[in-house]
């Protein structure tokens, strides 16, 4: 399998056509209502007044994590910010890379917590890089609250909307799916914490896996257990742990 990164152009968005942008069947509802909003229609017109303006937008599928995990298969949430804002790094997953991409900072930390918390090999897992579009195929929703950003620009599309979408997929997820684990990294992964039902799903928290955060108090990323808090809890639970890479 090559390695090597996207081709030119072909890393970032060029169409701000729903229709283009797949998702899983049981997502589809959810998502057609928030096209068909004022909110949904307004995040639509801002993205294509920024492509008009030449802005470099990523990830070229905003919605890919609704498209890999289905609502019925979803065994654990990790919950992110927004897209990696460097040329070639986001795939439309959280925290995941492309393959050929160098291992950011806090998915190098998520690597080795998964290494000291479960000794699964690193940097050998996942394969290869850094893309987890493996956990993301065997029920992980790799969810961030934002799902596009600009090139050089973090959280330049903050607030324009994507904030519903995902909100309400943390609802639905909350709601309907089968009991999971939601891993919430940092404060603002934290934030979603009232929109999640405890009393049925397993809530794990702990700092930012940012080495500005992932060592610091009151929970540090590094040595927070939650890999092997999350097996533990779905061992209990029909559908098995966390899925290993195929």
């Amino acid at each position: 399998m090559s390695t090597s990164p996207p081709a030119a152009g072909a890393d970032q968005l060029h169409s701000v056509d729903p229709a283009t942008w797949p998702v899983a069947a049981g997502w589809q509802p959810l998502v057609a209502d928030f096209f068909q909003s004022s909110v949904g229609c307004a995040l639509l017109g801002f993205l294509e007044q920024r492509l008009r303006a030449g802005a470099s937008v990523f990830p070229p599928q905003p919605l890919r994590a609704l498209e890999l995990t289905a609502p019925e298969a979803v065994r654990v949430v990790i919950l992110g910010q927004d897209p990696y804002h460097g040329r070639g790094q986001a795939e439309g997953l959280a925290f995941s890379v492309a393959p050929g991409v160098a291992l950011p900072p806090s998915l190098r930390n998520i690597l080795r917590e998964l290494q000291r918390d479960l000794g699964t090999p690193f940097p050998a897992f996942p394969r290869p890089g850094g893309s987890l579009v493996g956990w993301a195929r065997h029920g992980v929703l790799l969810l961030n609250s934002c799902l596009t950003v600009e090139e050089g620009k973090p959280a330049s599309h903050c607030g324009r909307g994507w904030e519903q979408l995902t909100d309400a997929v943390i609802r639905k997820v909350s709601r309907d799916a089968s009991p999971a684990v939601f891993m919430l990294w940092g404060a603002h992964a934290q934030g979603k914490r009232n929109l999640i039902d405890a009393r049925r799903h397993r809530v794990l928290m702990a700092n930012h896996p940012s080495p500005l955060s992932a060592q610091r108090g009151p929970v540090p990323f590094i040595g927070c257990g939650h890999f092997s808090q999350a097996r533990d809890w779905r061992e209990q639970h029909a559908r098995g742990g966390l899925p290993q890479d195929p």
